[in-house]
């Protein structure tokens, strides 16, 4: 399904939105937060949450929604003002951001609305994404299950053994998605476990497997809204990505998956991404 023009500036001002609550919070914090993931993430997130997923924010427990499981939890902040934005919980909250005794930290918990998967230790997600999913096949549930993983997450061996079992079981009816954006909270991935070839990995595990541009809005609309794609087999999505997107400085660099930043290059990072809005 391809996106109209209206529909595509709107996803492109929530994008724009939610990175500039994101680094409210991380600033106003005073902690910093964790950006590069954040950033690389933003267009993904925004995409699912407006124009994929069927979710209700006035119930976030209805029995029919889709589930998603974001699985790099570390990327908290950015899902939280996501969410915010759709209608699950008041912006005000984000203020209490990494107080003790918020809902809302640096990674995700089950105190968040919407949130379906608390995270913290990295490379479980796709395991709760396949009881979910044939859950919701024994049930015959029509929905979906989303589960959203870090590339360097995928180090991990139980999201193969999950993988494995997603092929047994046939789940169409889950999706994996991987922001690919080459970088972990030490270095390259390349370098540190090699990766590549990504694509021909999943496929060898039985998957059907894409690989899209992760700041394309209608590169992602597009192929998110004709899922699965092949019957009786699960999906992977790589989603190319840079880290840090849209601060020059940051792109690219892995010290920055982590980062507090002083007054006067927050007011500038802001101001930059700020300036991307379409009228």
């Amino acid at each position: 399904m391809t996106i109209d023009l209206e529909l595509e500036k709107k996803l492109k001002n929530l994008t724009i939105d939610s990175k500039l609550l994101t680094m409210k919070m991380f600033h106003d914090s005073g902690q910093g937060g964790h950006y590069g993931g954040s950033f690389s993430s933003a267009e993904f997130l925004t995409v699912m949450y407006n124009g994929i997923l069927k979710v209700d924010p006035k119930n976030p427990k209805w029995e029919d929604r889709d589930h998603f499981i974001l699985s790099k939890g570390h990327v908290c902040g950015l899902f939280v003002a996501v969410l915010a934005l759709k209608g699950f919980l008041d912006e005000k909250v984000l203020a209490t951001y990494d107080e003790i005794n918020s809902s809302i930290g640096m990674h995700t918990t089950l105190k968040i609305p919407g949130c379906e998967f608390a995270a913290g230790s990295l490379g479980h997600g796709l395991s709760a994404g396949v009881g979910a999913a044939l859950a919701k096949k024994l049930d015959k549930k029509s929905s979906r299950v989303f589960v959203h993983m870090g590339d360097g997450e995928i180090n991990e061996g139980s999201v193969w053994e999950a993988a494995m079992s997603a092929n047994k079981y046939k789940l169409d009816n889950l999706i994996a998605t991987i922001d690919r954006n080459m970088l972990n909270y030490e270095g390259e991935t390349e370098s540190i476990m090699p990766l590549e070839p990504l694509e021909d990995k999943w496929k060898s595990f039985g998957w059907a497997v894409k690989t899209v541009d992760g700041h394309n809005i209608s590169e992602l609309y597009t192929t998110l809204s004709s899922l699965p794609l092949k019957k009786n087999k699960p999906t992977c999505i790589i989603v190319k990505t840079i880290k840090g997107k849209g601060i020059p400085c940051m792109e690219g660099v892995w010290q920055y998956h982590y980062a507090k930043v002083n007054d006067k290059d927050f007011e500038e990072y802001y101001k930059l991404i700020e300036k991307c809005k379409c009228n």
